[in-house]
C-alpha cells in the first residue's frame, strides 16, 4: 500500500488510466471481431462497412498506447487483404 501523498496519487491515476485503456481495448476488440464476422459472412457492404469502423477504432488504440503501432497496421492490412479477396 502507498505511504506517500504522491504515491497515493499515483495509484488513483493508475486506476483511471486502467480503466480508460480497458474500455479502449474491449471496444477494439469488439469492432475487430464485428469485421471478421462480416468478411466471413461474404457480405461486401456490410464487411467493407465493418472495416471503415475498424480502423479508426484500432489507430486509436495504438494512439492511447493500448496497442503498438505496427500491431494495430497489420491488423488493418490482413482485414483489408481478405475483404480483397471476398471482392475477387
Amino acid at each position: 500500500m502507498a505511504n506517500t501523498k504522491s504515491a497515493k496519487k499515483m495509484v488513483r491515476k493508475i486506476a483511471k488510466r486502467t480503466a480508460v485503456n480497458k474500455s479502449r481495448k474491449t471496444r477494439m476488440k469488439t469492432s475487430v471481431r464485428a469485421a471478421e464476422e462480416a468478411l466471413k459472412s461474404g457480405d461486401k457492404k456490410k464487411a467493407t462497412a465493418a472495416l471503415r469502423a475498424v480502423e479508426p477504432q484500432l489507430m486509436k488504440a495504438a494512439q492511447g498506447g493500448v496497442l503498438h503501432k505496427k500491431t494495430a497496421s497489420r491488423k488493418i492490412s490482413r482485414l483489408t487483404k481478405q475483404l480483397r479477396k471476398l471482392s475477387a
